[in-house]
């Protein structure tokens, strides 16, 4: 397996898909990579010479933030949202969605599993 950024890339893909596996690093981000590097996006992981992996290294580690560091910044902005209490942060601090999003209906992800409000069960009958 080919090691860039600290990622282990899978081999069988072609660089332009295998790129993205990187933290930080999507399509577009991958196509100007490659385009870069001059490298063909089409290549197999396998296939790429030792030259090839330098020359992808070298513009992902001088032209762009990922992994860890990256994790840290948006961490660090997340944080900073919810010390200033801003609405964003103050949503993030609920665990509900930060975007404008409705939450009557849909935003389970955000919100975890459904609990239903008492008040719907039936009563049993008491014997008097």
């Amino acid at each position: 397996m080919a090691r860039l950024a600290g990622v282990n890339i899978p081999d069988n893909k072609q660089v332009h898909v295998a790129l993205t596996y990187i933290y930080g690093i999507g399509p577009n981000a991958s196509a100007d990579i490659v385009s870069t590097a001059k490298v063909e996006p089409t290549v197999r992981v396998k296939d790429l010479t030792d030259a090839e992996l330098s020359r992808l290294q070298e513009i992902i580690t001088n032209n762009y933030t990922v992994e860890g560091e990256l994790q840290r910044v948006v961490t660090g902005n997340i944080k900073r949202l919810k010390d200033i209490k801003a609405y964003r942060g103050l949503r993030h601090l609920a665990n509900l969605p930060s975007h404008g999003q409705r939450t009557r209906t849909n935003a389970r992800t955000r919100r975890g599993k459904k609990v239903t409000v008492g008040g719907t069960a039936k009563k049993v009958a008491t014997k008097t």
